[in-house]
């Protein structure tokens, strides 16, 4: 008796003193709920709780987890199974650890990746395109400083040139050199030289004479045809080297003609063909305002926006002749020309007005059976092409400005390409422009001398989506949140049991902070289509070898010393070229374009310069193969005894004491030929196949 009395005491006290601790549990929980939980968000009360706990209250379990319960025998129910709940404990008592705890710790892990820090854009340096940037960085949900920032930010967007702030870090959307590079004369140059090598595949830029400095040649080339053909009656456009929107521009038919008293002396110029048949709507001329991302320069990257802007002249078209010259209304398709015609039509419809998209224009081709696949085919294959002929400078640029081995950003950059369309739907490059304009709305005339800005619904559509998904093109961070999400769902997939575990929510398996975004509207057109024009790279590995011979970091001219070394390591004196006759090569070559150019900071040899050396030691050296034949046999050549040069000094540097000297080839290695090229034969590099080979892809 006495025993069985003592152990239903005992039995008495386990059921009060467990009844008590639970009640003792639950009144903390209240408690704690009711002030916050030490700064965690606010929390339901254990009768509001669901009876399956959702994923976004972890804590719960971990706390509950970390708490010593005394244990009741298991015959004693719990008072309240709801307070254990809200602890993150089974029923039981047990920690949850299988099933739904798994789900749980995925959507914990799921809102830290939601609240990871977003992209910063420091959007000082905007100017014109800061509306557009705005509305771009709120569809992203990035953080944009207006007014700059003293942190480094990811990303800097300048409005004119790589140099409006100073930057060591980051990402910057304009390249060194890009502004210079793509002015008149210097992209007429550029694309010069690539019409020497392959005069085929760059006819869709029209035959250029640089002012006054080539006048002389314009006049007697335009003679000597005139000569040959009488009833040729040519028309030809003058454009001023450092013009923009228009300003400037004039036709002539004559080249005596040309306004050559004074102003060309102080504003140089380039005159070109004037093309006579373009392609018309409405009778109306117009030309094309396609936006390329550059988005990186080595690799090459080249992205095309789907959609562009068409802009439209406000008189109808007649071909030229002295009666119309003047009407810029009827010749000129600049924007900023023709919205101060009082025939300009400002609309919100995107295939009507004075400026339409340029889908809308294709659509309305394709209603009359034109192929639109060959003319997107054509203009991708100028655009490649276009940058192909631009990418040699502007790489001496790039490591001028950030050398190799120092801190900088790196770069990208949105150009505008201006194409015009012939009657035979033939594009024909206009101009590149390194700041196109990226305003979004119009000045609109609301009583004479009173404008008014007004939004451009035409603008708003093409602008901020090129902008936007070039932003998403260039995010910093997304390979970092991709990684995580890899890293977060390979050890859940391993974990769980799968018929332990519920279907994920759709909030918790959508963690794509780009869900809510539109499709991207920039097409990669390089490397996707690189085999079909790698083998018109070959200036770009010239400007490789230029950069080789540099010697100093941050410069951009080749010295004489360089330009000895540059023959010597290449093995290309001989009998018949003697280092003398090298360095007055160099002299001269390098007197007549520094007399050209109008930057004379530097003395030396300019990467054109050393092109123009270059032809002329190929043609020496192969002298019964085309020329871009023999640059490619030269080139080949080079590469070959370049390299077996870095061998030679890997291997002294391996033999000899410790830290021997670094290798610095400006070759790639796969374009090092295993033999060199013999004289007066093909080359065996697979980049200077004859075009033939890639002529018959089509690019869509």
């Amino acid at each position: 008796m006495q025993r069985g009395s003592s152990e239903r005491e005992l039995a008495a006290r386990w059921e009060a003193e467990a009844v008590a601790v639970t009640k003792a549990l639950a009144a903390a929980e209240q408690v704690r709920v009711d002030s916050g939980a030490a700064g965690e968000p606010e929390r339901k009360t254990p009768e509001e709780q669901p009876k399956d706990p959702a994923p976004a209250q972890p804590r719960a379990a971990e706390e509950g987890d970390a708490r010593v319960v005394p244990r009741p025998p298991p015959t004693l129910p719990l008072a309240k199974p709801q307070a254990a709940r809200a602890r993150g404990l089974c029923p039981h008592g047990k920690p949850r650890s299988k099933g739904r705890g798994g789900r749980r710790s995925s959507g914990r892990a799921a809102d830290e990746y939601h609240s990871q820090r977003p992209v910063t854009v420091d959007s000082s340096k905007a100017r014109t395109s800061l509306d557009a940037l705005k509305i771009s960085i709120r569809q992203l949900k990035w953080k944009e400083f207006p007014f700059g920032r003293r942190l480094p930010c990811d990303i800097y967007w300048h409005g004119v040139s790589f140099h409006d702030n100073d930057i060591f870090s980051g990402q910057v959307n304009k390249f060194p050199g890009m502004t210079e590079m793509v002015r008149k004369i210097t992209l007429s140059r550029a694309v010069r030289i690539m019409q020497n090598l392959f005069p085929e595949e760059y006819n869709f830029y029209p035959r250029s004479w640089i002012l006054p400095d080539e006048f002389q040649l314009f006049v007697a080339q335009v003679r000597m045809v005139k000569d040959g053909d009488p009833s040729w009656k040519p028309t030809f456009i003058v454009k001023p080297d450092g013009g923009c929107q228009g300003d400037g521009i004039y036709l002539v038919k004559d080249p005596s003609d040309i306004r050559l008293a004074g102003t060309l002396q102080s504003r140089p110029a380039v005159v070109q063909e004037y093309i006579c048949k373009p392609l018309l709507i409405d009778k109306l001329k117009f030309d094309i305002r396609l936006y390329v991302l550059l988005k990186s320069l080595d690799p090459l990257e080249i992205y095309i926006a789907k959609d562009g802007l068409s802009r439209f002249c406000t008189e109808p078209y007649q071909e030229p002749n002295p009666k119309n010259l003047h009407h810029i209304f009827m010749h000129l398709t600049n924007y900023s020309l023709n919205i101060h015609s009082g025939n300009f039509v400002h609309s919100d419809s995107t295939s009507t007005g004075s400026k339409r998209t340029f889908s809308s224009i294709l659509c309305r081709l394709s209603s009359k059976g034109v192929d639109i696949k060959k003319v997107w085919s054509d203009i991708i294959s100028l655009v490649i092409k276009t940058v192909i002929a631009l990418t040699p400078e502007l790489k001496v640029f790039y490591q001028s400005d950030i050398p190799a081995g120092r801190p900088g950003p790196t770069c990208f950059q949105i150009l505008g390409f201006d194409i015009l369309l012939m009657k035979n739907l033939k594009p024909i490059l206009l101009e590149v422009n390194a700041n196109p304009s990226m305003r979004i709305e119009h000045e609109q005339e609301l009583s004479p001398g009173v404008f008014e800005n007004v939004p451009s619904l035409v603008d708003e559509e093409v602008k901020v989506a090129v902008i936007r998904d070039t932003l998403r093109l260039m995010d910093p961070l997304k390979k970092k949140r991709e990684n995580q999400s890899q890293q977060l769902t390979k050890p859940l997939a391993a974990k769980e049991d799968p018929s332990d575990s519920e279907p994920a929510s759709a909030s918790d398996g959508n963690t794509d902070p780009e869900a809510h975004l539109p499709s991207i509207c920039l097409k990669q057109v390089f490397p996707k289509y690189a085999k079909q024009f790698n083998y018109l790279r070959l200036v770009d590995r010239m400007a490789n070898l230029f950069i080789r011979f540099l010697g100093i970091k941050g410069t951009m001219k080749l010295g004489p010393t360089g330009f000895r070394t540059f023959i010597r390591n290449c093995k290309l004196s001989s009998s018949s070229l003697s280092m003398a006759a090298v360095d007055i090569l160099y002299i001269d070559i390098t007197r007549r374009w520094n007399s050209m150019t109008l930057d004379q900071r530097d003395s030396g040899m300019c990467l054109q310069a050393f092109v123009e050396a270059f032809f002329y030691l190929a043609q020496r050296k192969f002298k019964t193969l085309p020329l871009h034949e023999q640059v490619a046999s030269l080139i080949d050549l080079c590469e070959y005894h370049l390299s077996l040069l870095d061998e030679k000094r890997l291997v002294c540097g391996r033999s000899g004491p410790a830290g021997g000297r670094p290798l610095d080839s400006g070759s790639p290695p796969d374009a090092t030929p295993s033999a060199p090229p013999v004289e007066g034969h093909p080359p065996s590099c697979t980049n200077s196949a004859p075009k033939a080979a890639h002529s018959g892809h089509a690019l869509s």
